[in-house]
């Protein structure tokens, strides 16, 4: 009766999803359906402690986490990595002077809020390169062309001393002031769970990365309800 549970549970998710893509991470193994899991991204390293598996001791692992930070968001609140406890998130850098790459960008994270408006699982922050120009009040003037709901997309600024260490330390691109007006930056959309863990990366400015970053939001989605064995409805 339980595998007859799991089953349901997954059945009811597809219908949901309704997408064709997201059908390539459901696999048969052992005669039980499961997930394909999303991979970990960053440095890791084996724990002291350990778990079995068909009573074989495996040791844990240590992933690559998000450091601690301080920014500001579009409204002048301040957002830590606190913020984003218990949320799945998709991380992006630009600035608000950009020429064309950082509008493609924004442009396609914003028709990806569309499908998340109502998920309280989901959000989006945009971190500016930029933040000696991009204030909280530029920000809020910015975001105002989206209009994203409620706090669903925050445009966050800061330090530089904190943006550009986030970046290389913590998501693991690059970003710095290479002279005047003149930036560099990944322009990844980088999906991180709920443990605060890179779980992938996608083009900004690629239809094709898009989709598949739809698809595997829909999949950390599935992950975490399965982890905590909520109802998938």
């Amino acid at each position: 009766m339980k595998g007859i549970g799991i089953v349901k549970k997954i059945l009811i998710l597809v219908l949901i999803l309704a997408l064709p893509g997201f059908l390539y991470y459901l696999l048969t193994a052992e005669g039980r359906n499961r997930y394909k899991p999303l991979p970990i991204y960053g440095p890791k390293q084996l724990a002291k402690t350990s778990h079995k598996i068909n009573g074989k001791d495996i040791p844990d692992t240590i992933y690559h986490h998000l450091p601690a930070f301080k920014l500001y968001d579009q409204h002048g609140e301040v957002v830590t990595e606190k913020s984003f406890d218990n949320k799945i998130f998709v991380a992006s850098f630009f600035y608000t002077n950009c020429p064309s790459v950082c509008n493609t960008i924004n442009k396609n994270v914003n028709a990806l809020l569309a499908d998340y408006t109502k998920n309280t699982m989901v959000y989006f922050a945009s971190i500016t390169v930029d933040p000696q120009r991009d204030s909280v009040v530029v920000l809020n003037k910015y975001a105002q062309k989206y209009n994203p709901p409620g706090i669903k997309w925050l445009f966050l600024t800061g330090d530089t001393a904190m943006i550009y260490p986030l970046a290389r330390q913590g998501f693991l691109v690059n970003a710095f002031k290479a002279g005047e007006d003149d930036f560099i930056y990944s322009d990844k959309l980088i999906l991180i769970d709920k443990e605060k863990r890179i779980r992938g990366y996608y083009s900004g400015t690629s239809n094709d990365d898009i989709a598949k970053l739809n698809d595997e939001i829909k999949v950390l989605i599935a992950e975490e309800l399965r982890k905590n064995d909520k109802p998938l409805y």
